[in-house]
C-alpha cells in the first residue's frame, strides 16, 4: 500500500513540472510580439523624413539654376526657348507708371531690345529708371499674342558708368513684311502715314488711345498707352486734335499685339 502511495505522489510531481515548464515558453514568446511593431514603425519614420528631405532639396537646385543663368547677349536671348530663364545686361530707354511694387519698362541695346514686363521695383528705385540708365535683368522668357517679353523679372543697377539712348530707327518701309518683328521692341519711327480712325479705349478720354493709320493701302493699330505717357503729355493731347486723312509721322516702341501695335511716343504732322 506504501509503495503504491509513493508511486502515485511521483506522477504527479511530474505532471506538475510538466505544467511550469508549459508556462515559461509562453512568457518568452509575449515580448517577440511587442519587438515586430517597434522596429516596424522606426523604419516606417525614417523613410517620411528622407522623403521631405529629396523633395527640400530639388527646389533649392531649381532657384539656383534660376539664379545661375549667365548674361545673355540678344541672339541668344531670341534662341532661348520660352518659359525657361533668362538674363540680360540692357538700356532703359522709358517704363511705364511703378505700381505695387511693379514696373514695366522698354529697354534696349545696340543689338537689340527687350521688353521686360512689371519688374519687381520698389518706388524708390523706380525713381532712378531714367533713359539710358544701364540694369541686369533676370526674369522667365514669355509671350503674349505675339509679344515677347521677360516676366518676373528682377533687376539690379550695374554700376560702370555706361549709359545708352537709341536713335529711332524708321520702319516705314518694312510694314507688312515679316522682316518687321525682328525690330520687337526697338524705338522706331514711321513716316507718311495716314489717320483712318481715333478711338478712346472705352469711348472715354483719359484712357488709351486706339489709332488707326493706313500705308500703302493697308492698315496698321497704333496706340498711346496712357501708363506710358500719361494724359498731360503732348502726344496725348497731339492725337487726341488728330482728323481723319491727317498724314503724320510717328515715333515710339514696337510693341506687338495679334499683329505690329507700336506704343507711340510722339506725333507730328508729315511734311
Amino acid at each position: 500500500m506504501k509503495k503504491l502511495i509513493a508511486m502515485l505522489l511521483a506522477v504527479t510531481m511530474v505532471l506538475a513540472f510538466a505544467g511550469c515548464a508549459g508556462g515559461g515558453t509562453e512568457t518568452t514568446s509575449a515580448p517577440e510580439t511587442t519587438e515586430a511593431p517597434e522596429t516596424t514603425g522606426a523604419v516606417e519614420t525614417t523613410e517620411a523624413v528622407e522623403t521631405t528631405g529629396a523633395e527640400e532639396t530639388t527646389g533649392a537646385a531649381e532657384t539656383t539654376e534660376a539664379a545661375e543663368v549667365a548674361v545673355m547677349t540678344h541672339e541668344e536671348y531670341a534662341a532661348a526657348e520660352l518659359e525657361t530663364p533668362v538674363c540680360v545686361e540692357t538700356y532703359v530707354q522709358a517704363h511705364q507708371s511703378w505700381w505695387d511694387g511693379k514696373i514695366t519698362v522698354y529697354c534696349q541695346s545696340p543689338d537689340g531690345a527687350y521688353f521686360a514686363y512689371e519688374m519687381a521695383c520698389s518706388e524708390e528705385d523706380a525713381e532712378k529708371l531714367v533713359p539710358g540708365t544701364k540694369i541686369r535683368i533676370n526674369g522667365y522668357k514669355g509671350e503674349w499674342s505675339g509679344e515677347v517679353e521677360i516676366l518676373d523679372g528682377t533687376f539690379t543697377f550695374v554700376e560702370d558708368g555706361d549709359t545708352y539712348i537709341a536713335e529711332a530707327l524708321d520702319v516705314t518701309e518694312l510694314l507688312g513684311t515679316e522682316e518687321l518683328i525682328e525690330h520687337q521692341n526697338e524705338f522706331v519711327s514711321f513716316t507718311g502715314l495716314t489717320v483712318e480712325n481715333i478711338a478712346y479705349k472705352n469711348d472715354e478720354p483719359g484712357d488709351d488711345i486706339y489709332l488707326t493709320l493706313g500705308y500703302n493701302g493697308e492698315s496698321y493699330e497704333f496706340c498711346v498707352e496712357v501708363y506710358l505717357t500719361g494724359t498731360d503729355s503732348e502726344v496725348y493731347t497731339a492725337v487726341g486734335e488728330l482728323e481723319v486723312g491727317d498724314v503724320v509721322n510717328v515715333e515710339g516702341f514696337l510693341y506687338w499685339y495679334e499683329g505690329v501695335n507700336p506704343h507711340i511716343t510722339a506725333i507730328s504732322a508729315a511734311e
